[in-house]
C-alpha cells in the first residue's frame, strides 16, 4: 500500500490513530447502519470500491452508511478508542461516497472508565464542519484532555468511509507493569514511529501493532533499494526502559525479507522528533547486525547490549525489504 505521507498534515504523520480496530477500537452503537455496518469505519486499510457489488440492502460500500432520513434529526455513532489519549487531529474520510455523503459532521468526546450511557456528559471537540464527496477531511483538535470515547454526528445522514483519530496514547503503566517484560515500543503502550527512509508499501507504524501480521501487506515494506546503504526507521518508545529481549518478525515476507538487521538506541532528552532522527545514525548499538530468514520470528536475548534506560531505537533494515513486527521487550528503570 503506497501512501503519500508528504500530503498528510503533521498530526496525521506524527501521531497514532486511536480509532484503529487493531488497537481495540470499537464502534459501540449507532442510530442506524442499514446500508453498511459501523465497524467498517474503523478498518485501518484505505477504503476500497467494488463496482457492481451489491448485498441484500443495496450497493456494498466500504464504510458506515445510514439509510435516507425521512424525518428531522441526524445520525450518530459512538466509538470507543483503542486506547485513551490526547487527540491532536482527525480525518473524516468520505472516500467513494459521492452521492451519499453527509453534508456536515461534528465530533463530541468523553472520558469514562466503562462505556458511556445516558448520563454521560459529552464535550464538543469539533464543531460542525462541511464535508464533500470522496475526500479526506483533516481537522486539528485544540484539546489537551485525555478522552476515551467519541461520538461522530453526521447531518442528516449518509456514509463515512473511515474515521481516523490521531493522538498521543496515555498508557496506564500501573496496569501494564505486572512484573514481567513490557513491549516498550507497542502502539498500545504509546510507542510511535517518528521517521523512516522509505515507506513505499506501508509505514513503520505497522511494526508496533498487536499480533502477528495477517499477510504481506501487514508490515513495513520498502521499495527495492537500487543504491548503496540500507533502509531504517526511528521509533520513540512509550516510556524509558531497560531492554532485555528483542523480536524481529518477518511473517509472510519470503522473497522480500531483509538480509540482515541491526538496532541502535539512545536516551534522548530535549529536542524534537526531527533532531532525534538526525542524531540516530550515531546512537549506541543495542543489537549488532543479525542475519534474518524468511517468514520467521527472530528472538534475540544474549545478543542485546545492556545500555541502561533508553527512550528511542533505530531499526536498520539491511539493505531493504519487509518486516512484519518489532517488539522491544524490557522493564521500567
Amino acid at each position: 500500500m503506497s501512501t503519500d505521507q508528504a500530503a498528510l498534515p503533521d498530526f496525521a504523520r506524527k501521531w497514532t490513530n486511536l480509532a484503529d480496530a487493531r488497537l481495540g477500537a470499537d464502534a459501540l452503537a449507532a442510530s442506524d447502519d442499514f446500508f453498511a455496518p459501523r465497524s467498517r469505519m474503523l478498518n485501518p486499510a484505505p477504503a476500497i470500491f467494488y463496482p457492481g457489488k451489491y448485498d441484500d440492502h443495496g450497493k456494498w460500500m466500504d464504510g458506515w452508511e445510514t439509510r435516507r432520513k425521512r424525518h428531522e434529526g441526524y445520525d450518530w455513532c459512538v466509538v470507543r478508542l483503542g486506547r485513551p489519549g490526547q487527540i491532536m487531529g482527525v480525518d473524516i474520510d468520505t472516500s467513494h461516497f459521492t452521492g451519499n455523503y453527509p453534508p456536515a459532521a461534528s465530533l463530541e468526546a468523553c472520558a469514562c472508565d466503562g462505556d458511556p450511557d445516558d448520563a454521560t456528559a459529552w464535550t464538543e471537540i469539533l464543531p460542525s464542519v462541511a464535508l464533500g464527496p470522496s475526500a479526506h477531511h483533516f481537522h486539528a483538535i485544540a484539546s489537551d484532555q485525555v478522552w476515551s470515547h467519541l461520538r461522530l454526528n453526521i447531518y442528516p445522514d449518509g456514509g463515512i468511509a473511515r474515521l481516523r483519530v490521531y493522538g498521543r496514547i496515555v498508557a496506564d503503566w500501573a496496569k501494564a507493569d505486572q512484573g514481567g517484560l513490557i513491549d516498550l515500543a507497542a502502539l498500545g503502550n504509546g510507542g510511535r514511529a517518528i521517521g523512516w527512509s522509505d515507506a513505499h508499501y506501508n509505514t513503520p507504524a505497522v511494526l508496533l501493532t498487536p499480533g502477528r501480521g495477517t499477510d504481506m501487506g501487514d508490515g513495513w515494506e520498502t521499495r527495492r533499494r537500487r543504491e548503496p546503504g540500507n533502509e531504517w526507521c526511528v521509533i520513540a518508545l512509550g516510556l524509558p526502559g531497560i531492554v532485555e529481549e528483542i523480536e524481529v518478525d518477518t511473517a509472510h515476507y519470503k522473497g522480500n525479507y531483509p538480509d540482515r538487521c541491526s538496532i541502535l538506541a539512545a536516551s534522548v532528552t530535549g529536542g524534537t522528533d526531527q533532531s532525534a532522527i538526525t542524531q540516530s545514525m550515531f546512537w549506541r548499538t543495542l543489537l549488532p547486525e543479525q542475519k534474518l530468514s524468511a517468514d520467521t520470528i527472530h528472538r534475540f536475548k544474549s545478543e542485546v547490549a545492556n545500555l541502561g534506560p533508553i527512550t528511542h531505537v533505530r531499526l536498520n533494515n539491511i539493505p531493504d525489504g519487509g518486516i512484519s513486527r518489532l517488539r522491544i521487550l524490557g522493564r521500567r528503570p
